[in-house]
């Protein structure tokens, strides 16, 4: 049996800022989505991955992946949010067992009336404080971390971003003329 290791001196100058970044950065997000659209950060991110998906519907399998939720906390967060009238589960047309969640007007009213402010608050807490290096090596290490809690890509951030919703996540449109086809930026991270 090994002896305990305790943290050196470097490791905990690492970890210390590190956890506190982790409790604090989630109850920012959270303040100013509560504030201006009473979503939590997690509300944002299920609505804002539909907004951008085709038919504005995902499966809550591919939403519970996209949104790095386990299915329980997905089916939860969808329940409140369908009481709300945000989303809608509807039969999946090719899976006879699957459920479709679909993002309702309101909710995309919602979300992209959200996503100016969780933008300029994304940037204000955590973009602008990074010049363009230190935005690539927190990528990178972002990246090596995942690998490690995620190492088999289950979860949608573990992977390359590709296709419509990688390409809406570097938009930030000024003007929403047609809340049905404008992107929503993705969120930061999914921590509710």
């Amino acid at each position: 049996m090994d002896a305990t290791r305790f943290y050196t001196d470097d490791e905990l100058d690492t970890w210390i800022p590190v956890a506190a970044l982790l409790e604090l950065l989630p109850r920012e997000l959270d303040a100013q989505l509560l504030r201006d659209a009473d979503l939590t950060h997690f509300d944002y991110f299920a609505l804002s991955m539909l907004t951008n998906a085709p038919g504005h519907r995902l499966q809550m399998k591919q939403l519970a992946s996209m949104t790095n939720a386990t299915m329980p906390r997905l089916s939860h967060v969808v329940s409140r949010l369908e009481r709300r009238g945000l989303v809608a589960r509807e039969p999946n047309a090719a899976d006879a067992r699957g459920v479709d969640v679909v993002v309702t007007p309101e909710g995309r009213r919602v979300v992209l009336q959200a996503t100016p402010g969780h933008v300029a608050t994304v940037r204000g807490l955590v973009l602008d404080a990074l010049d363009d290096r230190q935005r690539e090596q927190l990528r990178e290490i972002a990246a090596a971390v995942l690998a490690r809690i995620d190492p088999d890509g289950r979860m949608a951030a573990s992977r390359p971003r590709t296709g419509r919703l990688a390409a809406s996540a570097t938009a930030t449109p000024d003007v929403v003329e047609s809340p049905a086809a404008a992107p929503v930026p993705a969120p930061a991270f999914t921590a509710e």
